[in-house]
C-alpha cells in the first residue's frame, strides 16, 4: 500500500482513468480546467507526443497547486507507421482508422506527469498491440454501437472490438486502456 503525504489530484475527465486510478486503492480528487492546448511540435516522434502533452497539461494546473498536493496529468497516442492516429472527428474517420489498424501492429503510448509545486517528473508507456484483420461490416457495427469519437486510434480495447480484434498486446493492457497503473504506482512508491 502507498503512504503518500499528497492530496493526489487527476487532471482527466476520462472514465478509464478514474476507473484504473480507483484500482489502486487510491484516494483522490478529479479536476479539470477547460481549454488546455494538446497540440504539440510536428518535429516530436513516438513517446515524446504524449510526454509533451502530458506535461503542458501539468503546467496549466501549476499554479492551482496547493503544497500539499500531487498532480497526476496523463495523454495517449495511437502510433502506427510513423504517424499519430488520435481522436476521430466523425465516424468515417473512425472508419478510416480502424481500416488502417486492421491487420497491423501498432503501439499505444501512454505519456504521464507527475507534479507538485516543487516538481515535476514524466514518463511514457508503450504497448505494441497487433489486430485481427477486421471486416468492414466489424468495423462499421463498432464505430455505431460503441461511438469510439473520445478515443485515441478510435477504439476502446476493453469494448467489443477489443474482444473480437486484438490478436495480441505485448506491454501493458492497462497502459491501452489509458494509464499504465502499474509504472504508475512505481512512481508514486518512489516519492513514498
Amino acid at each position: 500500500m502507498l503512504n503518500l503525504n499528497y492530496h493526489i489530484i487527476l487532471a482527466s475527465n476520462s472514465p478509464r482513468r478514474k476507473e484504473l486510478l480507483t484500482g489502486l486503492g487510491l484516494e483522490y480528487e478529479v479536476r479539470t480546467l477547460p481549454g488546455i492546448d494538446e497540440s504539440y511540435p510536428e518535429t516530436l516522434q513516438g513517446e515524446e507526443i504524449p510526454i509533451y502533452i502530458s506535461s503542458q497539461k501539468a503546467s496549466a494546473y501549476l499554479n492551482t497547486l496547493k503544497d500539499s498536493e500531487l498532480l497526476i496529468t496523463a495523454d495517449t497516442i495511437v502510433w502506427l507507421d510513423g504517424r499519430v492516429l488520435g481522436k476521430p472527428a466523425n465516424e468515417e474517420e473512425a472508419c478510416q482508422m480502424l481500416r488502417d489498424l486492421s491487420g497491423h501492429t501498432h503501439q499505444v503510448i501512454t505519456g504521464v506527469t507527475l507534479a507538485t509545486t516543487s516538481f515535476q517528473r514524466s514518463f511514457a508507456s508503450v504497448s505494441q498491440v497487433t489486430f485481427a484483420t477486421l471486416s468492414e461490416e466489424e468495423i462499421k457495427y463498432y464505430v455505431s454501437h460503441y461511438r469510439p469519437m473520445d478515443k485515441a486510434g478510435s477504439y476502446g480495447v476493453q469494448e467489443w472490438i477489443g474482444f473480437i480484434g486484438v490478436e495480441r498486446i505485448e506491454g501493458s493492457y492497462f497502459n491501452v486502456m489509458g494509464l499504465p497503473v502499474q509504472r504508475l504506482y512505481k512512481e508514486l512508491k518512489a516519492l513514498q
